[in-house]
């Protein structure tokens, strides 16, 4: 059943790119260079059905393919490899994002700062006329994804088709990047393998949201993977920390991972600490002073399907107008804190005896009983589960970053949670395109992305703060993960002391 819904659902999202042009497909204009696509113009309720088919078929994949005693892992890869190298050459859908990007990489080329200009500012431009939604927003996105996207423009002059293309190759080698890293990471445990394989490279939610949604997130993801993968090597690791940084300040959470194994190595932390910063640092400096105008205006904002959002209306009805978003800032950290404790109580839950950690190592606990350390990728896993649960603006290919991580550190409940909400949060955000919507269809935004999954994730919210705290004493595993992982450290790797 795992292998028929996965690879139904995989079908869908090519099918949908395929057909070209519609209520989730983007316009690109010119013609030449690849994407290509078979100009059906498919109808608005088509393409939304199919995609709602996808993720249905997606998530349910998941779930039965995560209580598997044992998965394909090369299969898998080279399935989920080649559908991603497939989407690079056919138009990406979901969002209008890939359009933005173009945008703010033909800023840089004109000689324009992105961080302060909009598109607006250049109707008659042929790529900046092309942006759908954020016409009237500066880029929110780090200094290297900017380069990015200003060396896709270079090559792509003045056709949108063609950067856009530029940009989905880069998206491409970077999931694909993300994916041989994880098999590399989990090489020495066939269950651990083909779990890692169906948490990220075939993943169908994954693939609809980052291989054929193009999001700058891929890339992020790719460094931080990396950076994990190659922790043991000091200077490698800062240099991709702070490379991930430069592409989305939010993935920095990752970075904690890192800096908790060599807590107790000082000179690795500051060797580690040091190049990440100064990596970040210059990449900031040269992209100039508003490099941060839009991470901070986003920082203070509520997305529509968050349970955030439902806080937000309840303070209104009860107190008035008013955005109270400190209220909702100050609320979210202290979530955040509570889970950030919850979750690190239930990794050390975990028996010990049963797994390994990617290094090989294992600790006692004070009771006597083995237990399984917090390393460096449960302790990302960690904070960035806490963040993407307690944050009050998040998007569906947020998770991305989450279903990477995971496929490091032991299996538990926790896949569970997250295909959960990533499959609400998908179905939320469809499409997450507004332009093209069958106007009957207006019920998906007024009444599934405001109401329903704002409920639904609050619920899940709700079930994963009981999980956590229900008792640390019981590992909470399921079938098919008891194989111990031997060690596979990264290759010049030094074992932190503990």
């Amino acid at each position: 059943m795992a292998v028929g819904c996965v690879g139904g659902s995989l079908l869908l999202t090519v099918l949908i790119a395929l057909l070209g042009p519609s209520a989730m497909v983007p316009n690109l204009p010119g013609s030449g260079p690849p994407p290509f696509w078979l100009d059906v113009r498919p109808g608005g309720h088509l393409v939304i059905g199919l995609a709602a088919a996808a993720l249905i078929l997606g998530a349910a994949g998941l779930f039965t393919g995560l209580y598997a005693s044992r998965l394909p892992a090369r299969a898998l890869l080279v399935t989920g490899c080649a559908v991603a190298a497939l989407l690079a050459f056919l138009p990406s859908f979901g969002s209008a994002d890939h359009l933005n990007y173009a945008a703010y990489g033909r800023m840089v080329t004109l000689g324009l700062d992105p961080y302060v200009t909009v598109p607006a500012d250049l109707p008659g431009d042929p790529v900046l006329g092309s942006v759908e939604e954020w016409t009237t927003t500066p880029s929110v996105y780090g200094p290297v994804a900017t380069a990015v996207q200003a060396f896709a423009s270079w090559i792509g002059g003045d056709s949108v088709r063609l950067t856009v293309f530029v940009l989905a190759v880069v998206n491409a080698a970077a999931f694909v990047a993300t994916a041989l890293l994880l098999h590399r990471a989990t090489s020495q445990d066939p269950v651990r393998q083909g779990r890692a394989a169906l948490l990220w490279t075939a993943n169908p939610l994954v693939v609809y949201q980052l291989a054929a949604g193009m999001h700058v997130d891929t890339l992020a993801i790719a460094f931080m993977i990396a950076a994990l993968v190659f922790r043991g090597r000091w200077v490698a690791c800062g240099v991709l920390l702070g490379l991930g940084v430069a592409v989305k300040i939010t993935a920095g959470l990752v970075a904690l991972g890192p800096a908790w194994e060599a807590r107790r190595q000082l000179s690795r932390l500051a060797v580690v600490a040091g190049i990440a910063v100064a990596v970040a640092g210059v990449a900031y400096w040269l992209a100039g002073p508003h490099a941060f105008d839009q991470v901070l205006n986003a920082s203070r904002s509520v997305s529509l399907a968050t349970p955030w959002k439902l806080v937000q209306r309840g303070l209104q009805l009860g107190l008035g107008s008013g955005a109270y978003r400190v209220w909702i800032q100050l609320g979210s950290l202290i979530l955040l804190a509570v889970l950030v404790w919850g979750l690190s109580r239930r990794f050390l839950s975990l028996d010990g005896r049963r797994f390994l950690s990617l290094d090989g190592r294992r600790s006692l606990s004070l009771d006597g009983r083995r237990s399984l350390p917090l390393d460096g990728p449960m302790v990302a896993v960690v904070f960035v589960v806490a963040w993407l649960f307690a944050t009050p603006y998040v998007l569906p290919w947020y998770d991305g970053l989450a279903f990477a991580l995971l496929a490091l550190v032991p299996a538990s409940a926790l896949d569970g949670f997250l295909v959960v909400r990533l499959a609400a949060l998908s179905l939320a955000y469809l499409p997450a395109r507004q332009l093209g919507q069958p106007g009957d269809l207006g019920w998906l935004v007024d009444v599934v992305r405001a109401q329903v999954v704002p409920a639904t994730l609050l619920g899940l919210t709700g079930a994963l703060l009981w999980w956590t705290w229900r008792g640390a004493g019981r590992a909470a595993r399921r079938p098919g993960s008891a194989a111990p992982l031997p060690s596979t450290p990264s290759p010049g790797s030094r074992s932190p002391s503990r």
